[in-house]
């Protein structure tokens, strides 16, 4: 019997019907869409908090003897600690360098390290190395006085992105607040989550909602949460050092952790310029703790990644980029994530079709 068309099937009315019907759903979705999009950041980071640190509220709530809204209001205590504790302090401190060198630009008149005179007293690469600095400082500060007229247009995006790190703090505080109340409700969104995914792909929703939960965790700790720590290590040091423009600095060093280029990149100029300013004694201990901050991501990964973390470093970096364009500086932080999600979960899937394709068609026994 021929599969007759769906015109065929139904009727005039019944089409008409249908067309206001899916229009109707449009609208709906689309209605709701436009009101949620001002928190879609905040409910994603939310979503992110509550899946990374869900190990840790199971246990403190299991610890506290099945308490869960008690376990949910210490966990959010902690990160609002942390959050307008050091991260503030050295967000503001980022935002003033930010605003220093967006200055800078609009002036043409970038501020340079000349090469300090005691280094010349240093033995066997003392003189050599004076020489060399004095040289790069002389012959990048020729080259910027002849690109300063093209780098000042940069002045604009920067002065943007330090009046957008208020809004990014206010965001943040809100998705602590709302991953709070989140905690309490893991089961249900998980079950809620398991039922969406198996309306798309019933027979791959649990591998999939356990990929998407798994590859969240690891990107959120193994990588945001490293580079956050290190980061916040970092700035700590560079304040206690008196480095110039120190909050910049750790948030250079965050967004070199984030796309697994390395802190030391940074840390290296620094350690240098310390021993330079400092005492013998005040430098050798800076150094130590700043050759420890620059291995502390080798250190921690292994320990706070569950799973081999197999999403390319470029995927990460397109994430950090994309997000921070579209959703300020708190997606710096959920658009890596939300890109290895759905790198891993397409990877799955084109694996998945490969392997069908792959196998040899079962054969008709009748």
């Amino acid at each position: 019997m021929p599969v007759k068309s769906l015109r065929q099937l139904l009727t005039g009315e019944d089409v008409i019907q249908l067309v206001i019907r899916l229009g109707l759903l449009a609208l709906l979705i689309i209605w709701t869409f436009l009101i949620i999009r001002p928190f879609v950041p905040i409910l994603a980071w939310s979503f992110v908090l509550a899946v990374a640190f869900y190990p840790a509220f199971s246990w403190v709530a299991k610890m506290l003897g099945g308490r869960p809204k008690t376990a949910a209001a210490i966990l959010t205590l902690v990160t609002l600690g942390i959050v307008l504790g050091p991260a503030t302090w050295l967000g503001l401190s980022a935002v003033d360098g930010v605003r220093e060198l967006a200055h800078q630009l609009g002036t043409g008149d970038l501020a340079l390290q000349s090469a300090p005179e005691q280094i010349k007293s240093w033995p066997l690469i003392g003189p050599t190395l004076y020489e060399l600095w004095d040289q790069a400082y002389t012959n990048i500060r020729a080259v910027l006085r002849e690109v300063a007229p093209y780098l000042q247009p940069l002045a604009g995006p920067l002065l943007v992105l330090a009046g957008d790190a208020s809004l990014g703090t206010l965001q943040f505080l809100v998705s602590v607040f709302v991953a709070g109340f989140l905690f309490p409700h893991g089961p249900r969104l998980v079950a809620a989550g398991r039922g969406f995914l198996s309306r798309i792909v019933p027979e791959q929703s649990e591998h999939f909602l356990e990929l998407g939960g798994a590859t969240i965790r690891a990107v959120a700790q193994g990588v945001i949460g490293v580079a956050i720590v290190q980061a916040l290590l970092a700035g700590i040091g560079f304040k206690l050092a008196a480095v110039p423009s120190a909050g910049l600095l750790a948030f250079i060093v965050l967004l070199l952790s984030i796309v697994q280029i390395g802190a030391f990149l940074v840390l290296l100029p620094v350690i240098i310029w310390i021993w330079t300013a400092k005492d013998v004694t005040t430098a050798l201990v800076l150094t130590v703790f700043f050759v420890v901050v620059g291995f502390i991501d080798t250190m921690l990964k292994p320990l706070v990644m569950g799973r081999g973390l197999n999403t390319p470093t470029i995927v990460i970096f397109v994430g950090v980029i994309g997000g921070t364009l579209a959703h300020g500086i708190v997606g710096l932080f959920i658009g890596p994530i939300i890109l290895s999600v759905a790198w891993e979960m397409a990877a799955a899937w084109i694996g998945t079709a490969s392997k069908r394709a792959a196998e040899p068609p079962i054969a008709d026994e009748t």
